[in-house]
């Protein structure tokens, strides 16, 4: 079991519990002494009240199996607006969205490629008309997009209100 890396060991001893719970474990991430995990609910969109206990969860399991060792802070929070893609079923969750993806040093072509994820299967996926195999990308987020017909339309009736 140890000769595998931390957040796998991780995602294996939290995950059957976050989603017994109705959570869904998105990620997991160690950087310097932090171990994130970002969950959200199998139901969509995870609140403070729904971290809260997605933390008890994930703590008390990480303290009783002594998994990550006394000086890591964890930090369980949601994946917010703009979601890390890391794995095929992130990717493929998210076909037809903005995302923005950066390549790993001695890709060819640009390094950042931005636009409509396209496709997305076992071994990579479709940016913008560009075929990138998994082991290319370095990063990749979902990209917001804000609506701005919509938000001129709600801030002027929020104006005729106030007046």
């Amino acid at each position: 079991m140890t000769d595998r890396p931390e957040h796998e060991r991780v995602r294996e001893v939290v995950e059957p519990s976050l989603t017994a719970a109705g959570f869904e474990l998105v990620d997991v991430e160690r950087q310097a002494s932090v171990l994130r995990v970002t969950v959200d609910l199998l139901a969509g969109g995870v609140d403070l009240e729904g971290v809260t206990a997605a933390t008890r969860i994930v703590s008390d399991l990480l303290d009783s199996t002594d998994l990550i060792g006394d000086r890591t802070t964890l930090e369980v929070s949601s994946p917010g607006i703009e979601r890390s893609l890391r794995t095929p079923e992130h990717f493929r969750r998210f076909v037809g969205t903005q995302v923005a993806v950066k390549t790993r040093p001695g890709t060819e072509g640009e390094r950042r490629v931005d636009g409509v994820l396209e496709t997305a299967d076992e071994e990579g996926v479709v940016v913008a008309g560009r075929r990138l195999p998994y082991g290319d990308i370095e990063r990749a987020h979902t990209v917001f997009v804000w609506q701005t017909g919509a938000k001129k339309t709600q801030a002027k009736k929020k104006i005729g209100r106030a007046s």
